[in-house]
């Protein structure tokens, strides 16, 4: 019997590089990997190398080269190890007509992520959680964190009052907020946004005394609380792993007074929170980009 939902399969490894009877062998005109890469061939191919190769993905000035899934970037304070598709996120999304602002915009980003690397409180949600999240409010909006490590299925992400990308829309979006990957003007900044409207869903740990919950604001309404793994490993940007850790904190979940959560989107947050998944899951999904 055939599963309905049958496992991702791993790119490094496809399921039909296992049976000969599929993979046959084929002559391609032109087997250099990076013009196959710019330009497929009509049939499909497994090429094996005995050493790893290196993909030039320099981006305007900044020099950058990428290896087995790991892009190395020199900047100016030195060489940033970057997972490779979280690189090819950057170099679309934080460009413009000037051709140096991509190296300044990726330092900035870099010095506030090494500031959350050193908070203990700061957690670095798994992608399979927060779109769980998402589904509820159908968010667009991501709030907190740095570009080097907010998923790439929002269209909109900010940082308080600064925009990391995205288009700027004056109407409230569904936004996620991971309160700890914001400072404290940050927040104050944001607070009477979150409570003139309902269409949001803030994640934190614990903010009361005892590990008690409190509320980050008076209009915050708590809806789930767990102490799985839903947090990717520290400095897992720097290595693309995607184990998962609890970081022996508790995750909260709170939306709008005002706002209504549907019980069957409640019960899903509940079982992510709860999950104890050893890894991250990528999403099978044909809408989200990942």
């Amino acid at each position: 019997m055939r599963k309905p939902n049958p496992e991702r399969e791993r790119l490094l490894v496809p399921h039909a590089s296992r049976d000969p009877e599929i993979v046959k062998d084929t002559n391609l005109a032109n087997e250099d990997i990076f013009e196959i890469i710019k330009k497929p061939p009509d049939v499909g191919a497994i090429q094996i190398f005995e050493k790893p190769e290196f993909w030039d993905s320099t981006s305007g000035l900044i020099k950058a080269v990428t290896t087995q899934g790991i892009a190395t970037i020199h900047l100016p304070s030195g060489p940033l190890s970057l997972d490779g598709a979280q690189w090819h996120l950057l170099k679309n999304t934080l460009t413009n007509s000037r051709p140096n602002i991509l190296g300044a915009s990726i330092q900035n980003e870099l010095t506030r992520q090494l500031m959350l690397d050193k908070d203990k409180k700061h957690s670095s949600y798994s992608w399979k959680f927060l779109r769980t999240v998402k589904r509820a409010f159908q968010a667009t909006k991501y709030q907190g964190d740095t570009a080097l490590i907010i998923p790439p299925f929002f269209k909109n992400a900010m940082r308080g009052k600064e925009r990391i990308w995205g288009e700027e829309i004056a109407t409230p979006q569904p936004t996620i907020i991971n309160w700890s990957g914001l400072d404290d003007k940050e927040k104050l900044n944001l607070i009477p946004t979150l409570s003139a409207s309902d269409n949001w869903i803030l994640l934190t740990h614990p903010l009361g005394a005892n590990n008690k919950p409190q509320p980050p604001f008076t209009e915050a309404q708590l809806v789930a609380r767990a102490d799985g793994k839903c947090s990717r490993h520290q400095g897992w940007r720097r290595e693309g792993k995607d184990e998962l850790a609890t970081h022996s904190l508790t995750t909260e979940v709170w939306i709008s007074t005002r706002g209504k959560l549907p019980e069957i989107s409640r019960t899903a947050i509940q079982e992510a929170l709860e999950a104890d998944n050893t890894k991250d899951t990528p999403s099978l999904g044909s809408e989200d980009l990942e």
